[in-house]
C-alpha cells in the first residue's frame, strides 16, 4: 500500500478541477500513478516530404515500412543538445524528433499524416467484431487489443510534445534542459540557462499576463523582483510547482480563449471591468488549513505553491500579498461551479500522461518514502541551489508549456478525436 501510494506521489498532476486562477483556491494533483506505456512498436508509411530510408518489412501476413529518418551530421547540429528534456521512444515519437532537429517547418505535415494513419487503424479496430471464442484464445484477443490501444496512446502523447516544443522553437524559446548539478558554476547553482522571460511573457495576451503575475506573486512573493538572490530548495517542490504552473497555463489559455471572443463580441459579463474585488475574501477559506503537513494531501488543498514552498526554504509572504485586480480574473469569478470545474480539468489521459513525463524528464524521478503517518519524509529528498531568477524563469515556462498544451491538444483533437466529452 505505502509502495503504491509513493508511486501516486511523484510528479504527479491532478484531473479534478482547480480554482487557484482566483488567485488561491484549490489547485490540486491528479491522482493518476506515473506509468511508462508499453514499449510496443508499430511501424508506420513513410512521410514523402523528407529524407527517409525506408525497407519492406514482412510481420506476419501484412507489409509494413519501417521509417528511419536519414539527418546528416551538418543537418543535425553533430552532438548538439537535445532540444528537449524528454526523450521520445516509439518510432514516430523518434522521427518527429528527426524532423524537429532537421525540417521543423515540416512538423504538422508529419503529424496530420500519422493522425489520419491512426485513425484508419483505429476505425478498423472498431469495426472488428469480437471472435465468438472462449476460454484463453479471447484473453489473448482482448490483450492484444490492450496493447494496440496503449500504442496509440503512447504514440499520441508524443505527437502532442513534439508539437508543443515545435510552438517553442516557433517563438524562439529554447526549453530549459535536464536539471542537474552545473560543474561549471562554482556555486552549485542549476540555472545556468538564458533568461527569456521576455519572450516568454510576449507569447500571452495581456489579460493572462495579469493573471500570470499574479502567479508569480504567489510563488515568489517579495523575492519577485530579487532575481540575483539565490535560494537552496526541495528539488521535488519545485518539480511540483512546475507541473501545478503547467495546469494553470492550460486552464488560463483555455479561458483567456473564452474571454477574447466575448471581448471581440461585446457580451462579457456586467461587473468584469470592476477593480474592487475581495482577494482577501476568496482566498481566506482555503488558507485555513495546517499547513504543516507537507504531503500531497495537504498540496490539494490549498495553492500549491504555497505548501510547495513551505518546506523548501523559501518564504513567499502573507497569501494574496501582490496579487492585482484583474479584468480576466474577474471575469473567471463569474464562472458557476460546475463551468469553473470544466474548465480547470484537463481533458484527456494523453495529456496528463505527458506532462507527467516530461516532468520526470526535467527534475528526474523522486525518491517518495511514505512515513507510517501518511506524510512524505523528506529526509531523502535532494536540495538544490536556484536563483529567484531562475525559479521565475522555471514558472513562465511551465505556465507557456500549458497553454501550448491546450492548444495542440485541440489541433490534435478536431484531426483526431480523442479528448472526452
Amino acid at each position: 500500500m505505502e509502495t503504491a501510494t509513493a508511486f501516486r506521489s511523484g510528479f504527479s498532476i491532478c484531473n479534478r478541477a482547480t480554482k487557484a486562477a482566483l488567485g488561491g483556491s484549490d489547485f490540486v494533483r491528479v491522482g493518476s500513478q506515473l506509468r511508462m506505456s508499453p514499449s510496443g512498436i508499430k511501424l508506420y508509411p513513410s512521410i514523402s516530404h523528407v529524407k527517409l530510408s525506408n525497407r519492406k518489412v514482412a510481420f506476419g501476413s501484412r507489409k509494413y515500412t519501417a521509417i528511419r529518418a536519414s539527418v546528416s551530421p551538418s543537418e543535425s547540429g553533430g552532438s548538439a543538445a537535445p532540444i528537449a528534456p524528454l526523450q521520445l521512444e516509439s518510432p514516430i515519437g523518434q522521427f518527429l524528433c528527426q524532423i524537429l532537429t532537421s525540417h521543423p517547418h515540416l512538423v504538422s505535415a508529419a503529424v496530420d499524416q500519422q493522425l489520419e494513419l491512426l485513425k484508419i487503424d483505429r476505425d478498423a479496430e472498431q469495426q472488428k467484431e469480437e471472435p465468438s471464442i472462449a476460454g484463453t484464445d479471447i484473453v489473448l484477443y482482448r490483450r492484444i487489443a490492450e496493447v494496440k490501444a496503449n500504442e496509440r496512446k503512447k504514440t499520441l502523447e508524443e505527437i502532442l510534445y513534439a508539437l508543443v516544443v515545435q510552438k517553442f522553437m516557433d517563438a524562439n524559446v529554447s526549453l530549459v534542459p535536464a536539471i542537474s548539478p552545473s560543474s561549471s558554476e562554482p556555486s552549485g547553482r542549476i540555472d545556468t540557462w538564458p533568461s527569456q522571460d521576455d519572450k516568454l511573457e510576449h507569447l500571452h495576451s495581456a489579460e493572462a499576463n495579469e493573471m500570470i503575475q499574479n502567479h508569480l506573486s504567489l510563488i515568489l512573493g517579495s523575492r519577485l523582483g530579487d532575481d540575483s538572490a539565490v535560494a537552496q530548495i526541495s528539488k521535488l517542490r519545485v518539480g511540483q510547482v512546475y507541473a501545478a504552473s503547467i495546469m494553470y497555463g492550460y486552464f488560463l489559455r483555455r479561458v483567456d480563449q473564452r474571454f477574447q471572443l466575448e471581448k471581440s463580441m461585446k457580451v462579457l459579463p456586467p461587473g468584469v471591468d470592476n477593480e474592487d474585488s475581495s482577494i482577501q475574501q476568496v482566498a481566506g477559506e482555503d488558507i485555513s488549513g495546517d499547513r504543516s503537513d507537507t504531503s500531497f494531501r495537504s498540496t490539494t488543498q490549498t495553492h500549491p505553491e504555497l505548501t510547495s514552498w513551505s518546506a523548501g526554504g523559501v518564504s513567499p509572504g502573507g497569501f494574496g500579498q501582490g496579487i492585482k485586480p484583474s479584468r480576466l480574473r474577474n471575469y473567471v469569478m463569474s464562472f458557476d461551479g460546475e463551468t469553473l470545474q470544466r474548465y480547470a480539468t484537463i481533458r484527456s489521459r494523453e495529456a496528463i500522461g505527458m506532462i507527467e513525463k516530461h516532468t520526470e524528464a526535467l527534475f528526474g524521478r523522486p525518491e517518495i518514502v511514505i512515513t507510517p503517518q501518511g506524510t512524505i519524509d523528506s529526509s531523502k529528498d535532494e536540495l538544490i541551489k536556484i536563483s529567484f531568477g531562475g525559479l521565475r524563469r522555471l514558472v513562465l515556462e511551465a505556465v507557456t508549456f500549458g497553454s501550448f498544451l491546450w492548444d495542440v491538444e485541440s489541433y490534435v483533437d478536431s484531426r483526431y478525436h480523442f479528448v472526452a466529452n
